[in-house]
């Protein structure tokens, strides 16, 4: 938008700085009065000539009597009733005297040595309507070209709304894959690419709510069936021991219909969260060993050895989020690594890449991308425990997403199973 407010204020100055000097031009050019006053500048220089022949005491009585004979308007006066500089007295003694414009049109000044301290004034018959129609002209003119001007800035414009009018339409309609266009000749960029990175999250997100829904109408039938057979079997039974065997079944399916709309519910929120980031700076070694001592308890569990190559940088970023998704990454080699997990971090050029690697089974290479979507559980090998969903490595997508960075997996070249890869943009020396 600055870019259109600029060429919208320099457009209208060139535009009345242009029209103005060209109706200027031409008005001086229409308003020759030299030229168009010729003849009457030769009549009152002859009529100058034939003051001088006669006395000063007579010349305003032959004065009256000139004006009436050749019908002119005539005056006779002294010099000092003049409020002029002297640079224009000056005027009133060469060839084509003084031509000067009042309410009532054109009038001239003439004098010479003979004259003074007089001087003649002869009123011009120039039609006052004609000047008047003129200015009229040239008023009109300078607006038409001044509309001129401005149409030709605001056209893009207007054309560039229509077709952001149109895509809003679209969506408004249902169409969330509709977008604009960028184009080079536009002055609100700006708003076209927020447009689109709205449109964007908007589909994301709606596509994410679909899934949400679609994957908790299929995860939780299992435990209502389940409660449905034990409230059957509790009602069925006259046996205390099995009523209250069955209804600890039942407890224990609560518990994990409450776990699973826990983390779905979590998950809903979770892009709340993207305007909300803190970031500061930490040592990447001492950050990445930390996380590690976290999760000790569990590698232990699963007597794994994991190792951490590391050096000494600083980085920039949402330390919270940035752990929870390193945490996550280390928590699913711990699922499914035989015996060794890798962590490496480095710096390229202006990212910071971590890689997690594991022993494992590794991912189908056609799983590589399904396995960031949510609810995604890959379940040919990887065995996910009951309480787990398919949301930790999406959560690794968003926190990534928000670093503007990425996260991809392959297979590990060292290790043989899963490999990783969690890149940073967003970080300082």
């Amino acid at each position: 938008m600055k870019k259109f407010y600029i060429s919208l204020l320099g457009s209208a100055l060139l535009s009345i700085i242009v029209l103005g000097w060209l109706i200027d031009a031409f008005s001086q050019q229409a308003h020759a009065p030299l030229d168009e006053f010729s003849v009457q500048s030769q009549i009152i220089v002859g009529l100058s000539k034939q003051l001088t022949a006669i006395k000063p005491q007579a010349r305003p009585e032959q004065v009256t009597k000139l004006a009436k004979d050749f019908n002119l308007t005539l005056n006779y006066k002294l010099n000092q009733s003049l409020a002029l500089p002297f640079a224009l007295l000056d005027k009133m003694q060469t060839q084509g005297g003084l031509i000067l414009e009042d309410e009532q049109g054109f009038y001239m000044l003439y004098t010479n040595d003979a004259l003074s301290p007089y001087h003649l004034t002869m009123r011009l018959d120039k039609p006052y309507e004609s000047t008047q129609r003129n200015d009229i002209i040239l008023t009109l003119l300078f607006y038409t070209g001044l509309c001129v001007f401005m149409g030709f800035i605001i056209t893009p414009l207007a054309k560039r709304l229509t077709v952001l009018n149109d895509a809003a339409k679209q969506f408004a309609s249902g169409n969330v894959k509709a977008r604009i266009k960028p184009s080079r000749f536009t002055y609100i960029k700006d708003v076209e690419l927020t447009f689109n990175r709205m449109a964007s999250q908007i589909e994301k997100l709606v596509a994410e709510n679909k899934l949400m829904a679609s994957s908790l109408s299929h995860d939780i039938r299992t435990p209502i069936a389940c409660l449905r057979f034990g409230v059957d079997a509790a009602l069925d039974s006259h046996d205390e021991s099995k009523i209250k065997h069955y209804l600890t079944r039942m407890e224990t399916d609560l518990d994990h219909m409450e776990s699973m709309l826990k983390s779905y519910l979590a998950f809903a929120t979770l892009e709340q969260n993207a305007n909300k980031l803190t970031y500061s700076s930490a040592n990447l070694k001492q950050y990445l060993s930390d996380i590690v001592l976290q999760l000790e308890p569990r590698i232990t569990a699963r007597s794994l050895n994991i190792s951490l190559e590391c050096d000494d940088h600083t980085i920039f970023a949402d330390l919270h989020w940035l752990a929870r998704a390193i945490a996550n990454l280390i928590n699913n080699a711990c699922d499914f690594a035989h015996h060794h997990i890798k962590v490496t971090a480095s710096l390229q050029e202006h990212t910071l890449v971590i890689s997690i690697a594991d022993d494992g089974p590794g991912i189908a290479q056609e799983n590589n991308q399904k396995v960031f979507s949510p609810f995604f559980r890959e379940r040919s090998h990887r065995n996910r425990s009951d309480n787990s969903y398919g949301l930790g490595l999406a959560i690794v997508a968003k926190v990534a997403d928000w670093h503007h960075g990425s996260i991809e997996v392959s297979k590990s070249e060292h290790l043989g199973g899963a490999c990783f890869t969690l890149t940073i943009a967003r970080f300082r020396y």
